[in-house]
């Protein structure tokens, strides 16, 4: 399909092989909407074979990476819907989360910003996080009567943070700063403001210039392993990773250590 999204913004350098992401409401603080919910997943389902993207970047315009669900154009219009109607729209949000996931290029999130709610889980979804100093995050749901359990967050959550901590954050709904973030290990590094783009840029350039299949075989074996028991997840790991060196990326990271020349990776 031709990603051509109408609520967020996107590009795709084809030299760096890198596509990125905007969410492109910063008047409402990059809040979501039924329509960029739906065009999120409905693109990251499209980036998992889209010719020519190893790497996605998801950011945000303005003062925020996104604020969560639009009060006004989602949270006014769910009243009015019954059980079935809401499943609807609980299970496209949560499909967003799953092509996140599924897509087999590494994802990383620039937040530039204030990350809340529904933004946070998107964020919590991306494989690499590079934050804003401030960057804030708050998983807001029981704060407005709802679980905290949303979007996937209780198991996403605590395989980054641990238990005790992903408890704390899902059932106080408290923002925790940049700093705190960082150093309970859900962000992956902290820069000033103006340099989280740059930052997850150069990210992304690393990650692009990498063994694609090796790095989508490392996030889809994140992915499984963590229902497998230990015996299941050995048995795989060895299975891929000889198949892995049948592939022509190992050959080549051998033939570049013998030349003393960096590896191209195909």
């Amino acid at each position: 399909m031709t990603i051509s999204p109408e609520s967020f913004l996107y590009e795709h350098d084809t030299e760096r092989q890198v596509a990125t992401i905007t969410l492109n409401r910063p008047d409402r603080l990059n809040a979501l909407t039924f329509q960029v919910y739906a065009e999120l997943r409905d693109t990251f389902r499209a980036l998992d074979t889209e010719p020519g993207v190893r790497v996605v970047v998801i950011t945000g315009a303005g003062k925020a990476f996104s604020s969560g669900g639009d009060v006004e154009d989602i949270i006014g219009a769910l009243f009015e819907r019954d059980y079935e109607g809401l499943l609807d729209f609980t299970r496209m949000t949560c499909d967003l989360i799953l092509a996140i996931r599924r897509c087999r290029r590494p994802v990383v999130a620039a937040l530039n910003g204030t990350v809340a709610g529904a933004g946070a889980v998107i964020a919590t979804a991306c494989d690499f996080r590079i934050g804003s100093e401030t960057a804030k995050i708050a998983y807001l749901f029981t704060r407005v009567g709802l679980s905290g359990a949303d979007m996937g967050a209780a198991w996403l959550l605590p395989r980054i943070v641990g238990l005790g901590r992903a408890t704390e954050l899902l059932m106080t709904g408290e923002f925790i700063d940049a700093e705190e973030a960082h150093r309970i290990g859900l962000y992956n590094r902290v820069v000033p403001a103006g340099l989280v783009m740059e930052e997850a840029q150069a990210l992304a350039d690393k990650l692009a210039s990498g063994p694609s299949f090796a790095l989508e075989i490392t996030k889809d074996s994140l992915n499984r392993e963590a229902t497998q028991d230990l015996t299941s997840a050995l048995e795989a790991e060895a299975k891929i990773q000889a198949s892995c060196m049948l592939g022509p990326n190992f050959r080549e990271a051998y033939e570049a250590f013998k030349a003393k020349r960096d590896a191209k990776f195909v």
